[in-house]
């Protein structure tokens, strides 16, 4: 597994942002028994960066906490058996599956964890792993679907023993 980090802020958390980001990632690969190693982009930016992202991308003209850019194109959720059909899904450099970005406002982390009354790990983990869902073809259109995926990462999240109340 390969993560490409990058923090554009020079992040001031009580934890490592980096090795918490690829423990998490690596927890979610191993939940959804991810058959293939794989490559993802994580960085963290500043609210004007995001801000600047979710318009240019989502055409959202608003700051967010987590925007996530999947490069595969799965047939359902967690559903992995045609990624082989596509050469273009694996850097050919590595024989990584390219999943795709995952970019993190830490501005956010820092106010939705004061807000929410947990710690910044917990917040920042939890918007990796909502994230890495979304790579991985979740999504929360409907009520159905987000209360799976809420289910989804509270169980990753536990494995990881980071909780509401985890420090």
């Amino acid at each position: 597994m390969t993560v490409l980090y990058e923090d554009r802020t020079k992040a001031d958390f009580s934890f490592d942002p980096e090795i918490l980001g690829n423990e998490v990632i690596r927890a979610v690969l191993e939940a959804f028994a991810f058959p293939y190693e794989a490559e993802v982009a994580l960085t963290l930016v500043s609210e004007q960066d995001i801000h600047i992202l979710n318009r240019t991308y989502r055409d959202t003209d608003r700051v967010t906490d987590v925007l996530s850019f999947p490069l595969l194109s799965l047939p359902g959720p967690g559903e992995f058996s045609k990624i082989e059909t596509d050469p273009d899904n694996f850097n050919p450099d590595t024989g990584e599956v390219m999943l795709g970005d995952i970019v993190i406002s830490t501005s956010h982390v820092k106010a939705q964890a004061a807000e929410y009354g947990h710690s910044e790990k917990r917040e920042y983990a939890f918007l990796i792993v909502h994230s890495m869902l979304h790579l991985l073809g979740y999504d929360h259109e409907t009520a159905e679907d987000e209360a799976e995926m809420t289910s989804l990462q509270e169980k990753v999240l536990e494995t990881l023993c980071i909780s509401r109340s985890s420090p």
